[in-house]
């Protein structure tokens, strides 16, 4: 008998109906230790060294693994292909190992990046060691999570009651929150003005174009700041002649975007979908472990837990040969697209990107195996990576640009027509106005242009918008924050904590939430500045590509964070809440 150790219940049953009766697949319920909540748990003074402990609820799955393990001839640890996988996978080992049921025993680490018969079969086949760099940098954000959240979380407590915890990661996604809410209580809106004109051509057909440039200057968007600037301008606009100075025509390829990642995937998901990062991950989960299609267990979708944006080699065959035959060779480029070019943030994340596991299961042909937001999010995931091997969508664009007689007035009237839809034909890119054809009347270089109507409006300034789910999840991947697999328990924590409510699918700090932020900024500023997390997380990566070790980066994290405790832990409340008062106005 071999036994086969994987996380998940719904993993299990797939997996055990692949490999037949010389396999028990046994789900191990996702960790099965952690560092008890108390003192000492990660001890700074012993080389950081951590005290796991076995939690009441894996206790019971926990027996049944060490049961069968002790019959097993062979222990085949195929937990997911990333580090939590690889520190899951480690734990089991170690749990084995203390109850001394490894002697004489064979034990392998297996990863497959889909859940197929053909992926696991080439994943048991080609066993491999747990990798300890991986479990090192696993190792070492577990102990800076535990250093911060145990040792802020007592100082809140007692300077701020009734504030719950502080975690590492969150509390610089509150700040962000904060920070945004805070540039928009102070905004004041400014007052400005924008100048339209339509002319017609000989044919009277209507050319809408904007004033780009007056009295020989550049118009800004801050030219004309009142009804009297505008007034004053459109007077002198209406008294002039006008004539058609140059037309330029010129195709413009829009290139297809590269197949899912995690956070791309959370931020279309978001948009499209309406679903927040906990949902869409909880469904990938799901087509990831397998759909019951015609009493076969399916893997739909690669793991979707990963920075990549390649795909291999045998998916992009599958993919043209696809877009070949059923959507025709016109679509299909002459070399296949690379969107190799995106380095991963560390190697344990370095998976292909998120595509169909069988590009040959079009959404609609497994529509009716799928619950309503299933297919949503399939179907989303299944047009993305397969667009992203087509052709490139063409436009025509075309500009006219229309000067006063003497030329110091001058505007511009812009349009563009899809010539070719390309990608386009898949996969509608939302956020793109060219995808609606803006067609300009025929007029001649020289032709004289009448005057139709002036349209000036009247517009406000307005704050930056509050964080969606969507916008969040993409700042903090552009300030290197947090990673794939944090982002949608990052936001699930702030929203349980009720630091943060979300209203109308945007998020408000609570007036806790603030109080917090406050409290983080002026007692543990360096700890929530975002080039230092940032700085961290890398420090972080690099622990699993061996270039620095786990308990360098944590002794030069402890070293100054220690310090900033017990200065703050000398402050007296009062003085602490007199701080927040004047920072909060």
């Amino acid at each position: 008998m071999n036994l086969v150790i994987v996380e998940s219940p719904a993993k299990a049953k797939t997996i055990n109906k692949y490999l037949g009766k010389d396999y028990k697949v046994l789900a191990s319920y996702g960790h099965v230790r952690d560092l008890p909540s108390k003192n000492g748990s990660v001890d700074p003074d012993n080389n950081f060294q951590m005290l796991w402990e076995i939690d009441a609820f894996s206790k019971k799955y926990l027996k049944e693994i060490t049961d069968t393990a002790a019959d097993s001839t062979k222990i085949i640890l195929a937990t997911d292909p990333d580090r939590e996988g690889e520190a899951i996978a480690w734990h089991v080992k170690e749990v084995l190992e203390q109850k001394k049921l490894l002697k004489d025993k064979k034990i392998e680490r297996v990863v497959f990046n889909e859940i197929t018969k053909k992926a696991v079969t080439k994943g048991i086949e080609n066993p491999r060691d747990i990798e300890p760099q991986l479990v090192d940098a696993y190792m070492a954000r577990r102990a800076l999570d535990y250093l911060v959240g145990f040792n802020i979380s007592p100082i809140l407590w007692t300077k701020l009651p009734g504030s719950k915890s502080a975690g590492r990661v969150q509390s610089v996604a509150l700040k962000l929150i904060s920070e945004r809410e805070h540039q928009i209580e102070q905004f004041i809106p400014k007052e400005y003005w924008t100048v339209e004109l339509n002319f017609k051509n000989s044919e009277n057909k209507i050319i809408s174009s904007k004033l780009i440039q007056y009295n020989g200057s550049k118009v800004e968007k801050f030219t004309f700041l009142n009804k009297d600037d505008v007034n004053k301008a459109t007077n002198v606009i209406s008294n002039q002649k006008y004539f058609v100075n140059s037309i330029n025509s010129q195709v413009y390829k829009r290139n297809p975007s590269a197949p899912f990642t995690t956070s791309t995937l959370q931020q279309v998901a978001s948009g499209r979908c309406g679903f927040g990062a906990s949902r869409t991950m909880q469904i990938a989960q799901k087509l990831y472990q397998g759909i019951d299609i015609e009493g076969e267990t399916v893997g739909l979708i690669t793991y979707m837990r990963t920075d990549g944006t390649q795909i291999s080699k045998e998916a992009i065959d599958s993919f043209r040969k696809y877009i070949e035959v059923n959507l025709g060779k016109k679509y299909l480029p002459e070399i296949a697209n690379n969107y190799s070019g995106k380095k991963a943030k560390n190697a344990q994340e370095a998976h292909e990107a998120i595509r169909p596991t069988d590009i040959s299961r079009a959404p609609n042909d497994v529509k009716k195996y799928l619950n309503t937001d299933q297919f949503k999010l399939y179907e989303l995931i299944w047009n993305r990576a397969l667009s992203s091997q087509m052709q490139s969508a063409e436009y025509d664009r075309n500009t006219i640009s229309i000067s006063s007689k003497d030329e110091n007035i001058k505007f511009r009237a812009s349009g563009s027509v899809l010539k070719f839809d390309g990608f386009l034909k898949l996969y509608k890119d939302t956020e793109n106005k060219d995808d609606k054809d803006k067609i300009l009347p025929e007029v001649s270089k020289n032709e004289s242009l009448k005057i139709d109507k002036i349209l000036d409006d009247q517009h406000f300034t307005e704050p930056p918008p509050r964080y969606s789910e969507a916008s969040l999840v993409k700042k903090l991947e552009e300030l290197g924050i947090g990673r794939p697999s944090t982002y949608a328990s990052i936001i699930s924590v702030l929203s349980t904590r009720n630091y943060v409510e979300l209203i109308n699918k945007r998020f408000y700090p609570t007036d806790r939430g603030k109080l917090l932020a406050a409290f983080l900024e002026k007692l543990f500023s360096k700890y929530v500045d975002y080039n230092f997390t940032a700085q961290l997380e890398n420090q972080l990566d690099e622990i699993t590509s061996g270039k620095v070790k786990w308990i360098g980066v944590l002794e030069n994290f402890w070293k100054d964070f220690n310090e900033n405790v017990k200065a703050v832990k000398e402050k007296r409340t009062r003085e602490v809440l007199d701080l927040l008062n004047d920072s909060l106005g």
